[in-house]
């Protein structure tokens, strides 16, 4: 069927955008810039640990599945990203989409992301099996590296990540 397919595609489209957190297509409001400590700008040092995240969005499109016109399919979710301040990043999240749940509990992925110097950056995830994978980022470090916001290419689908503490 038609709608299974479309949830398994969804599920692991939207676990990679959980991990890279959720934010807007605007600009997120902080009180400060993140930083590392010795450059007073961002890197990819800045952003490292363990975050937990949230995804939040609509599926627009999916590689060869034909969806009806204007159609688009609602997620939701949760997860865990580990950042290893060198470039490298590891997730497993759990993502509803159409409201329905994902095969296994919890799908991993992997990849990579880099952060410039003004704390924007990109990240590129993996997921095994995924139709949408690699999914593309474009992020936005805050709060000193203690929270990102991202946006998935091609989708409306967003994310917060926040450092666990």
């Amino acid at each position: 069927m038609l709608i299974p397919r479309i949830s398994v595609i969804a599920s692991r489209f939207i676990i990679i955008c959980a991990v890279l957190g959720t934010g807007s297509l605007g600009w997120s409001q902080t009180d400060s810039w993140a930083r590392s400590d010795d450059e007073g700008t961002c890197s990819n040092r800045t952003l490292h640990g363990d975050y937990g995240f949230t995804v939040e969005g609509v599926i627009l499109a999916i590689p060869g599945v034909m969806l009806p016109p204007g159609a688009a399919l609602p997620l939701r979710g949760v997860g865990i990203v580990h950042l290893d301040g060198r470039g490298n990043l590891s997730q497993v999240d759990h993502v509803l989409v159409n409201g329905m749940p994902p095969p296994a509990a919890w799908t991993p992925g992997s990849g990579t992301y880099s952060l410039n110097s003004n704390c924007t950056g990109t990240a590129v995830i993996n997921v095994p099996g995924n139709p949408l994978s690699p999914l593309k980022l474009h992020l936005v470090v805050v709060k000193d590296g203690k929270e990102f916001h991202t946006v998935v290419e091609a989708n409306a689908v967003t994310s917060t990540g926040i450092k666990i503490e």
